[in-house]
């Protein structure tokens, strides 16, 4: 049942080298499933389609992010020490990096960021996840002991052929750790621009148990973490494997209920609760634009694609934007064909408001730009609702 039309989108990592670059848009249409209880984007696109070999997204340029994969790394560590570890969707190897490189391996489909894994020394294998990908590795590497995949797996259209996939690999065992962004984080924060092309699917406990379910997998253990604006990640075992289920996922389940992740009129609420956000936005952005001022981006993520194309927010409002990514600087956001920048500090004497584009690493950013909010610059965010943040 769709509760959510973000309008025509274009793919959001597609970053045009020119504004006269074509470009094609499919209707951003999000589906509730009242029987599995999946939601999920209802134009799903191949993984070959979406991660190329120009793939511009990388982990570590966050330095939340390298902080957290470091101390998650240091954990596991401890208890998994000499043992098999597998990544799914390794990125540019900055999880994996921490682990002895005689007991881990990782994949990732895209080349140009799987070279950067190898550049240092990691074991990296250049491909998509499937059962073919699963049994090569088994026949050359046998079983691992972790398997682990942060932000991946709802990347891909095909769940019970990934899931199909780890048992091929995973012990009898064997832990399987998955990392996603919550759903019902995403409900409570109004975080539509969670919702885009690679983000087919967004988890709650309530679907992804009953898809386990499927696969003789269970999880027994949850924990609620901060990145990208709320994530969950998911311990998972085997059924012939018997782990005692911790409470955390007794009052994960609690939360879900409560505030109504089974029903379909929570979702629909969450639709009107977005058209709102989106006309509060552009009256924000408009009278800053009467008021002559001068309005930039910062952080120019898949994430503010969808709020800008939603949203019809294009360079006669938001002159540019500024991101550390290599791969995006001097080419122009997918559909609104805004400029992308090399990044640098903001400074009240060029810059008076910017938009949060990256407003799940809102404190890294705040540490980064304390002379520009001293000085009296502002932010402005749509997370949880539209507003202006000022220091």
């Amino acid at each position: 049942m769709i509760f959510l039309d973000l309008g025509y989108q274009p793919l959001a990592n597609e970053y045009l080298k020119n504004t006269n670059s074509k470009e094609k848009k499919y209707r951003l249409l999000v589906d509730f499933n009242k029987k599995s209880k999946i939601v999920s984007i209802k134009k799903k696109f191949s993984s070959k389609k979406m991660f190329k070999n120009n793939y511009p997204y990388r982990s570590s340029m966050s330095k939340t992010m390298t902080q957290s994969f470091k101390t998650f790394a240091k954990d596991l560590k401890k208890k998994f020490k000499k043992k098999k570890i597998l990544e799914i969707g390794c990125n540019d190897g900055v999880f994996l990096e921490n682990f002895n490189k005689s007991f881990s391996l990782g994949i990732e489909p895209c080349s140009n960021i799987a070279q950067l894994s190898k550049k240092k020394g990691l074991n990296v294998i250049i491909k998509y996840w499937n059962q073919r990908t699963a049994l090569k590795i088994r026949k050359k590497f046998g079983h691992f002991d972790l398997i682990y995949s942060a932000n991946t797996i709802t990347h891909i259209k095909n769940l019970n052929d990934v899931f199909k996939s780890i048992n091929l690999v995973l012990s009898d065992t064997g832990t399987l750790i998955i990392q996603d962004p919550s759903m019902l984080e995403l409900l409570k924060k109004n975080a539509y621009d969670q919702f885009y092309n690679e983000h087919i699917y967004v988890f709650s406990y309530v679907s992804l148990s009953k898809l386990l379910d499927k696969h003789k997998l269970y999880i027994y253990k949850i924990k609620n973490i901060s990145e990208h604006g709320g994530s969950i990640r998911y311990f998972i075992k085997k059924k012939i494997s018997k782990n005692v289920i911790d409470k955390s996922v007794k009052i994960q389940l609690q939360k879900e209920i409560k505030f109504g992740l089974k029903k379909f009129t929570t979702y629909k609420k969450f639709g009107f609760d977005v058209n709102k956000s989106k006309n509060k936005l552009k009256n924000i952005l408009a009278k800053l634009k009467n008021l002559n001022k001068k309005v930039i981006g910062y952080g120019a993520t898949a994430k503010a694609v969808t709020v800008l194309n939603y949203c019809n927010i294009g360079n006669d409002i938001i002159k540019f934007f500024y991101d550390t990514t290599p791969e995006k600087h001097n080419k122009f956001i997918p559909g609104v064909k805004i400029p992308v920048k090399k990044y640098r500090i903001l400074n009240t004497k060029e810059v008076d408001y910017a938009f949060l584009g990256a407003w799940n690493f809102k404190k890294e950013i705040y540490q980064k730009e304390k002379k520009f909010l001293k000085s009296g610059g502002k932010f402005i965010t749509h997370i949880p609702k539209p507003k202006i943040l000022s220091y």
